[in-house]
This record gives C-alpha cells, structure tokens and sequence, in this order.
C-alpha cells in the first residue's frame, strides 16, 4: 500500500466513524428528550393519584 491509499482508507475510515458519532449524538439527544417527557408523564400520574388519595379521605 502507498501512501496515496493509505491516506484515502484513512479518510475513509474518519468520515465513517464521525458519521456514527453525529449519529449517536443525534440519538442521545432523542433519547434525552424521551427521558424528559416520560418524568413528567411520571410526575403527572403521581400527581393525579395523590389528588385522587386525598379526596377520598375527605370523603
């Protein structure tokens, strides 16, 4: 291998692996986002049964 191949395999090899790593960012953002909404459907229910708690001991 001369060094024209070897620096084009390495480009090569470069682009593939920061197209994974921007791939991987753009899924942990994604993931990241998911989180976030599935708290506060957590927080959301938690609220509505303590409310729902509440009101029947008033009952």
């Amino acid at each position: 291998m001369n060094a024209q191949e070897f620096e084009s395999q390495y480009r090569d090899a470069m682009a593939e692996t920061l197209n994974e790593l921007q791939t991987a960012v753009l899924l942990l953002a994604q993931m990241q986002r998911k989180i976030s909404q599935i708290g506060s459907s957590v927080q959301s229910l938690s609220q509505s049964v303590e409310d729902y708690i509440t009101n029947q001991k008033a009952d």
